[in-house]
């Protein structure tokens, strides 16, 4: 069987299966030997990289003696593990590599993500988003308006009755950079201000002036989950990364501490945005009203 990307679902599964292992004191190798499967599958089903079987978990649960609303859990999340999720409306003109990373984004408790070219997807309105979007030098036209609404649905998540917790650090040339023109960018920077009074939202800005900084490394996004360990996730033009490594996470909380100690406050952060966003408003504005 060929490995799949793992949904959130699907580690969830893994890390409680292999807590069910540990509760009865018993290895994945040694599950493998008394239950006559391959050690790689057994690794691939606690890793999350397989599309697990029903009947595989009932057997390995049945094995470490889980029962009762334990086993019923885990069999629910067996059968939603692979299951889809809201972005599939827009099918595979999605690269996977997005699909994936919607997936964790959307069953995240916390969100922390530092940009230091562009406004973060989250917070981008409709028109900067094509403009973004429009620039890249891969992207067939006939998929803009597909990526633009997907990009703009997952702002959904702020909506939930129990949204998640979302830090964004972005960088001052993020609110210099333009896109779109003017009039783009004003409405770009009043959204942006819209969204930093909500209460499950702390945006900073990291301004100019401090020079090289912990984040100088390139963009990132890290997200913690109710039920499997943080991941950080990585992307480039062609490739995207998921790290979930011990150390790797170790890291980047690092690099999260230091630019929440050299980014401005959210009142002085507000402040620049709104003075930026002003200066865009007035350039805006028609001479002739200006008399």
């Amino acid at each position: 069987m060929t490995d799949q990307r793992p949904t959130v679902r699907a580690r969830e599964l893994g890390e409680a299966l292999r807590a069910a292992l540990e509760k009865a004191g018993v290895t994945g190798k040694e599950v493998a030997r008394e239950l006559q499967w391959s050690q790689s599958e057994v690794s691939r089903m606690l890793s999350g990289k397989r599309g697990v079987r029903e009947s595989d978990v009932a057997t390995l649960l049945g094995y470490c003696r889980i029962g009762g609303a334990e086993h019923k859990r885990l069999l629910k999340l067996c059968e939603e593990a692979n299951k889809p999720g809201w972005w599939q409306q827009y099918g595979s003109r999605l690269p996977m590599q997005l699909r994936t990373y919607l997936d964790h984004e959307d069953k995240a408790i916390a969100i922390h993500e530092f940009a230091p070219t562009v406004v973060p997807g989250l917070l981008q309105t409709s028109d900067y988003a094509r403009a973004v979007i429009a620039c890249s030098a891969n992207m067939p036209g006939n998929e803009i308006d597909n990526r633009v609404a997907a990009k703009i649905d997952r702002a959904s998540i702020f909506n939930r009755s129990r949204p998640a917790r979302c830090i964004f650090y972005l960088h001052e040339f993020v609110l210099r950079l333009p896109a779109g023109g003017p009039a783009v960018m004003s409405d770009q920077l009043h959204h942006l201000l819209r969204m930093s009074v909500r209460q499950s939202i702390s945006l900073r800005v990291l301004p100019a002036d401090v020079g090289v900084h912990a984040g100088a490394a390139g963009s990132f996004v890290f997200m913690e989950f109710s039920e499997i360990k943080p991941v950080v996730y990585l992307e480039a033009e062609t490739s995207a990364l998921f790290l979930e490594e011990p150390e790797e996470i170790r890291s980047y909380r690092k690099v999260l501490a230091s630019l929440a100690e050299t980014a401005l406050p959210e009142a002085q952060s507000r402040d620049l945005v709104s003075s930026l966003a002003t200066e865009l408003y007035l350039d805006r504005e028609d001479p002739d009203e200006q008399d």
